[in-house]
């Protein structure tokens, strides 16, 4: 793609400069079984392609963000939505032509669909009257949720009409036999009863009429008749003749092509060809060379294709025919078994072929993206599906895989001999997060009465993973260094691979005795972190920066998810809305923006604050946001319309925090005018003021329940709030500056971030009137993670926390210098 645009920009300085307003159409064909048409970002590029090679002016919209971006405008996560907005620049182009975008069979789309979904629906993406959009796809739910009426009231349809269907395969068979003609001589009457057999036996399917031509070409003249009037209308009685051929072969042939068969219908994804003969087991002296399997995939009838190297089903269809169609004859057993018995082959070649240095990188400062030429040249290639997939191979095969888990057993050895292997495998071929998520797995998988040595080896395992695996991802090797050198002492990892580590390097002091609560650093940020916030499934972790961006990253396994850029001055704060659909952000640049949480795709930028804007938070339901700003204002919008629906403005000062009550019927607010205002939120009616603070109030928060109201100011004092008529029912003196609160799930205690206030009887919500055993509750009080109100761990000044957030027993911590630690407390 970059190489495209070098030699379109070199050719857009010297033709046309006001290109003729010819229509233009630009298409794309997704394919489930093509890596390289399966997936949003490859659409997005081909669409884009298309346009540019009919209107080479239009290449200076991509090529400023070349120029700024490089090469990962084309990849990486944020590649959609990079391409999405060249898009949008390029079909609201003032001299665009009438535009056409085809997009055919969306639904076989497999990474990205909602992304492209979003695009595709997006009606600011070009104008209505010059830019027209064709989709085709099987009529999924998925995709019909977003194919709602638009604002005209249009709904779009995937039914299509049995009549327009017989035209267009009336169409297909008579471009296919005027083809078959033309190679095999057929006469004119032979060609018509050609012609008719396949339009009365396609059953209005096109890949039907495909597959019989394909069978046609090899035939004999003399036999075509013969052969025609055999075959047997529909796509199942035809896939049953095929495996019949199949199955008529010689024995050995047979029972190569039914493994082949088995494994392509077990394989999470496409397997390329050396990865064919890994999981079907093939004898490694007969098919050493690719050419052999690639010979013997062609003797699985027409059920297979082989494009550029991967082996995948001809169709959809054909993937059904083989679960739960006629074609379940190729397993020997159940599933589950067979699950099993794949797992164990790919353990099995994974152990033969893994070895430290594998790819002769030798010095271990060798960058992963260095090493990609050496990685094909290796073995790697061959166990690449192996090291990726066993574990859900493994967890697939349920009770039949139980017995590769227990103490002893294949995967105990498997991790006491190659864990380090594994891990350096998965950084070359640049899958680490993915290493992790799969021990996560394993984790769930073990059972720990059977298998307890196993299962302290995996977890073990995976703390360390996710401790290093930044550092084992950048430069492979360094899972045998810095990996294992700063590992605690006590790890189970570095006691059992202590014989890999370097020689000559020692820490002679200050290394852990055994992993403590710090499962990662989130590094991204290049300033000062104020706000974090998981989502309510904890699965994700926000970030808000001084560096004007936010971040969003997979709580699990720390990767970037997406990097949010578009706010102009520092981000203040950032929340998740309840159903973690939806993230907003706020800003000193007056905006407010909310974005798509999954695809970091900005839905909207909500407008009218005059001065910075300091905090923002969700309604429970998620369909209002409320956003506090220095104007002395508070504003609530229509979250999923980008609408303002009030302006509060009763404060005289700065309004540093807003909060929902949750059955979102409220809204409160504090100031630096000393105050706390309650507000009805849906007619913005000032309720209520509370007053009593000395200082400014910095932070609000509700109970549970809602009945209770808590507030923080700079005066050193909490207050408790009875939400309802606002009578102060607690004062708490000198507690300290409270920057973030929240009440226990419980309703007992207040959460600040200078520790745990038990909360007097006549403050406690209803819930809590009587006493109850304590929840275990974690915060972070200054400089000190406490649990249960005890401090449990001091916190060094280089990791100084600027805000937390609170997920069940997760913690994250941003701090000064950009980092957001991911700490974990049992």
């Amino acid at each position: 793609m970059s190489k495209m645009l070098v030699k379109l920009k070199l050719k857009s300085k010297q033709e046309v400069k006001s290109a003729p307003r010819q229509r233009l159409l630009t298409y794309f064909f997704c394919q489930s079984t093509r890596p390289e048409l399966n997936n949003a970002v490859s659409v997005l590029r081909g669409l884009l392609y298309l346009l540019i090679e009919q209107r080479k002016d239009l290449v200076r919209h991509m090529q400023k963000r070349f120029e700024t971006v490089g090469r990962q405008l084309f990849e990486g996560p944020n590649a959609v939505y990079a391409l999405r907005e060249i898009l949008s620049n390029m079909l609201n182009d003032a001299a665009l032509s009438p535009t056409y975008l085809l997009v055919d069979a969306l639904d076989e789309c497999t990474t990205g669909l909602p992304e492209l979904l979003h695009v595709i629906t997006d009606t600011s993406l070009g104008q209505r009257l010059r830019v027209k959009r064709l989709v085709t796809s099987r009529n999924i739910p998925e995709i019909e949720r977003y194919l709602q009426p638009d604002s005209l009231g249009i709904k779009v349809s995937l039914e299509v009409r049995a009549t327009h269907v017989s035209r267009a395969v009336a169409a297909f068979v008579d471009y296919k036999v005027r083809r078959l003609a033309a190679v095999l001589g057929y006469d004119t009457r032979l060609q018509a009863e050609v012609q008719q057999q396949l339009c009365d036996k396609a059953e209005g399917t096109f890949l039907w009429v495909s597959l019989v031509c394909k069978e046609l070409e090899r035939v004999p003249l003399y036999r075509t008749r013969e052969v025609l009037q055999a075959l047997p209308p529909g796509l199942d009685p035809l896939y049953d003749r095929m495996m019949g051929q199949v199955l008529a072969q010689d024995a050995r042939t047979v029972a190569y092509c039914r493994a082949i068969l088995r494994s392509i219908t077990l394989a999470i994804r496409p397997l390329q060809r050396e990865e064919l003969a890994v999981a079907a087991g093939l004898p490694r002296d007969q098919f050493h060379d690719v050419q052999a399997v690639v010979d013997l995939v062609s003797r699985c009838g027409s059920f297979l294709t082989v494009r550029e190297g991967v082996v995948s089903f001809i169709h959809l269809s054909a993937k059904d025919y083989f679960t739960v169609g006629n074609g379940r004859q190729v397993f020997d057993s159940t599933p589950a078994d067979e699950q099993g018995r794949l797992t164990e082959r790919l353990l099995d070649e994974m152990d033969s072929a893994l070895r430290r240095d594998m790819c002769g990188l030798q010095k271990p400062g060798v960058r992963t993206l260095e090493a990609t030429s050496r990685v094909w040249d290796s073995c790697l290639p061959q166990i690449a599906y192996a090291c990726e997939y066993w574990v859900k191979h493994l967890q697939a095969g349920g009770h039949p895989c139980s017995s590769l888990l227990v103490d002893g057993g294949k995967v105990h050895s498997f991790f006491q001999k190659h864990l380090l292997h594994w891990l350096e495998a998965m950084s070359l071929l640049q899958k680490m997060p993915e290493a992790i998520l799969a021990l996560q797995l394993l984790q769930t998988s073990v059972c720990v009465a059977e298998s307890m040595t196993v299962s302290n080896i995996v977890h073990d395992a995976l703390r360390f993973a996710m401790w290093s695996g930044s550092g084992i991802q950048e430069a492979p090797l360094q899972v045998y260094y810095g990996a294992l050198v700063f590992a605690p002492e006590q790890s189970i990892v570095r006691c059992q691979f202590r014989q890999e580590m370097p020689e000559g390097v020692h820490v002679k002091r200050g290394l852990e005795e055994d992993w403590g609560p710090l499962l990662q650093t989130l590094e991204g940020h290049t300033e000062k972190v104020n706000s974090v916030a998981f989502s309510a499934e904890g699965d994700r972790l926000a970030s808000a920066s001084v560096d004007k961006t936010v971040r969003v990253w997979d709580a699990k396994t720390g990767q970037l998810l997406h990097t949010l850029q578009g706010h102009t001055q520092i981000v203040t704060s950032v929340a998740f809305s309840a159903a973690g659909d939806q993230l907003a952000s706020a800003s000193r640049d007056n905006m407010v923006r909310v974005w798509d949480a999954k695809t970091g795709q900005l839905l909207h930028t909500l407008e009218g604050h005059i001065s910075g804007v300091t905090s923002v938070a969700f309604s429970a339901k998620g369909n209002q946001l409320a956003s506090a700003s220095s104007d002395k204002t508070v504003r609530v919008w229509d979250a999923k319309m980008g609408q303002s629906l009030q302006t509060l403005e009763r404060h005289t000062q700065i309004v540093t925090s807003v909060a929902f009550s949750p059955d979102g019927d409220r809204l409160a607010s504090a100031s630096w005018d000393k105050t706390v205002r309650v507000w009805d939120a849906k007619t913005g009616q000032s309720l209520r003021a509370l007053e009593g603070h000395t200082d400014y109030v910095w932070s609000v928060a509700f109970s549970a329940e809602g009945d209770r109201l808590a507030s923080a100011s700079v005066d050193k004092t909490v207050r408790v709030w009875d939400a309802k008529t606002g009578q102060s029912l607690h004062t708490f003196e000198r507690v300290g500056w409270v920057g973030s609160m929240a009440f226990s799930g419980d309703g007992s205690r207040l959460l600040t971030n200078c520790g745990t206030l038990l909360l007097p009887r006549p403050a406690l919500s209803a819930s809590a009137s009587s006493p109850q055993a304590p929840a275990k509750t974690i915060f972070v009080a200054e400089r000190w993670l406490t649990v249960n109100a005890e401090d449990m761990i001091w916190i060094p000044a280089d990791y100084q926390p600027s805000c937390t957030a609170m997920h069940n027993y997760y913690v994250a911590i941003g701090n000064g210098s950009g980092g957001v630690l991911l700490l974990e407390v049992e």
